[in-house]
């Protein structure tokens, strides 16, 4: 399928610029996203609503509820989808770089699962809206640090063994997630606790994308500056350390950065997984696995897929489906054929 991929897009006499085609398509799936709902709207009402506020239109034709649906009820969840969509499938691809290991994702440091206590916590004690964040968001960014402690051995930590230690504090923070659910009242905390683990963006503000925002685009920045070095980390830390690379110091900057993006992406919008993991696949498959190419194309990728996620977790039903649900859904027979894949080549070499 890789090999496919790559003689599809170099077939012509340049190769296709992969990367501004995704935008547009970015672009034209925002345009369609914003259309879909139960008050119907078309293509060119929706880029004429957008277009007034940069350059007025001077004779608006539109009714003032349909500026409302467009700006105040369906763009700030399109806009949060697509941040989330983007820091997720950027840090997949970090991570898989980092660790050289294809079957990575975000939630392999414990972060996802120390976040999603943090909010369980806040809902189980009656603490809502920007507490809920902080206190998710100090519990997702608190694992990180756990682990580190936990691999460390006289200054020194292995990747294998923080791996590990992520493992530990995922299934840690993992039962006493059930507990707080033991604990919670049957009627009103526990329905909301489970849904809110579930991941959605349904009640996203501007005030929500804002903080999105706050985490996922410093960090993919900071992850994108370490692209070179990445590449080089993939070839294993022996060889990045021939090479004169400072390992140690890369790999904490790029997993404080993953885990910022998905600590802020778990506090605002709950548990969304599988994204992270399946997404890089499908961009190396086009761009190969240079991470100069391979992390803008993930996250753009990330982008449209999660803002179509959601697309249907909106219309599949008249009740909305959680979006942890179909990314499970889509990611687990995806995953498995790539872990067939990658046991049936004997490893990632192909890359």
């Amino acid at each position: 399928m890789t090999s496919l991929f790559r003689k599809w897009i170099g077939a012509g006499k340049a190769p296709i610029p992969v990367l501004p085609l995704l935008l547009g398509l970015l672009v034209l799936a925002v345009l369609y996203s914003v259309t879909i709902g139960r008050y119907d709207l078309s293509v060119q009402e929706v880029a004429l609503i957008l277009i007034d506020n940069i350059y007025p239109v001077a004779a608006p034709d539109w009714e003032p509820v349909q500026e409302v649906v467009v700006e105040q009820v369906r763009l700030p969840r399109i806009l949060a989808a697509v941040l989330i969509g983007f820091g997720l499938a950027v840090s997949g691809a970090a991570l898989q770089g980092l660790f050289r290991n294809p079957l990575v994702d975000p939630g392999i440091i414990g972060v996802t699962s120390g976040a999603g206590f943090g909010g369980t916590l806040s809902i189980l004690v009656g603490i809502s809206g920007y507490g809920l964040l902080a206190i998710a968001f100090t519990f997702g960014m608190g694992s990180i640090f756990l682990v580190k402690l936990l691999s460390t051995v006289r200054g020194r930590t292995s990747m294998l063994t923080l791996v590990l230690a992520g493992v530990v504090i995922s299934a840690f923070f993992s039962a006493a997630i059930s507990i707080a659910k033991l604990l919670a009242d049957p009627f009103q905390k526990l329905p909301a606790i489970t849904y809110w683990l579930m991941g959605s963006i349904a009640s996203s503000s501007y005030a929500d994308v804002l903080l999105i925002a706050a985490a996922v685009v410093p960090a993919s920045l900071a992850v994108y500056l370490l692209r070179f070095q990445i590449n080089i980390l993939s070839l294993g830390e022996e060889k990045a350390r021939a090479l004169g690379a400072r390992v140690v110091l890369v790999q904490w900057i790029i997993l404080i950065a993953t885990a910022l993006i998905s600590a802020g992406v778990v506090a605002t919008s709950g548990i969304i997984g599988w994204v992270g993991l399946v997404i890089p696949h499908v961009a190396r498959a086009i761009v190969g696995a240079d991470h100069k190419k391979l992390l803008p194309v993930s996250g753009v990728i990330g982008a449209i897929y999660l803002l179509l996620v959601d697309n249907l977790a909106r219309t599949l039903t008249t009740a909305e489906i959680p979006l942890g649900i179909i990314t499970a859904l889509i990611g687990v027979p995806v995953f498995a054929v790539i872990l067939r894949r990658v046991h049936s080549r004997g490893g990632w070499a192909d890359d």
